[in-house]
């Protein structure tokens, strides 16, 4: 892990007689960096926008990873000539760990927002802010090494696989308009062998597992409660 370097500031202050004299700041330590993974329809962007509400109060800098997928020209593609986007390769791991090292060392980011099937030049420019708390969301928070050692604190997304599929096919068919045999295809053939190649061997990792399921308002109220422990400035 790279170390959180910062100029040290200066800030004015009055004295007692009313004059004003410069006083050295404590700088900032280094961001407490929240990771959440798990599968595709796992529910990562739903739990991502409970936390983000419930530390609202510390304006916490959003980091999504599927914002640095390659153009689809630059996808792998399988063996009936399908790109597949669930690989690892398919986003752009290195302008995406050098943009979060960036973030984490107090520098303001930019990155185009991602729209599935959306041409590159039809997509807004984000400009990321920096903070004490960022969270990062994505599905190969774990596997990516330089992303990895940046996390404080980690939850892996866990759920079951027909839950997954469900939210899929309905996502797939609503938005992007996909037939339900493609979205199989998808399915079987690229989502659920790289999850279990890339996304969850490495869920013991995790600092907590979070079950979305019927007891997912129990484990966040657990998971709320870990990170308010963990952030040493809440």
């Amino acid at each position: 892990m790279q170390e959180y370097k910062k100029n040290k500031p200066f800030a004015i202050k009055p004295s007692m007689n009313g004059n004003v004299y410069l006083c050295l700041m404590k700088p900032l330590d280094k961001p407490f960096v929240i990771g959440i993974c798990g599968g595709s329809g796992s529910g990562k962007t739903t739990l991502l926008r409970r936390i983000a509400e419930d530390i609202n109060h510390l304006n916490p800098s959003i980091f999504t990873m599927d914002n640095y997928y390659h153009p689809i020209e630059k996808q792998s593609k399988d063996a009936m000539d399908i790109v597949n986007f669930d690989l690892p390769t398919a986003l752009n791991e290195e302008k995406l760990t050098t943009d979060l090292t960036a973030l984490i060392q107090g520098r303001p980011i930019e990155v185009k927002e991602y729209f599935f099937n959306s041409p590159p030049d039809k997509n807004v420019l984000l400009t990321i802010q920096p903070s004490r708390v960022i969270l990062v969301e994505g599905l190969f928070l774990f596997h990516y090494e330089e992303v990895r050692n940046q996390i404080d604190f980690s939850i892996f997304v866990d759920v079951d696989h027909q839950v997954q599929l469900d939210r899929r096919i309905y996502r797939d068919q609503e938005t992007r308009g996909y037939k339900r045999s493609d979205i199989i295809y998808q399915w079987e053939n690229h989502v659920l062998p790289c999850y279990e190649k890339f996304i969850s061997p490495y869920q013991d990792m995790a600092t907590y597992t979070f079950k979305n399921d019927h007891r997912s308002e129990d484990d966040f109220q657990i998971v709320k409660n870990l990170i308010r422990q963990k952030i040493p400035f809440v």
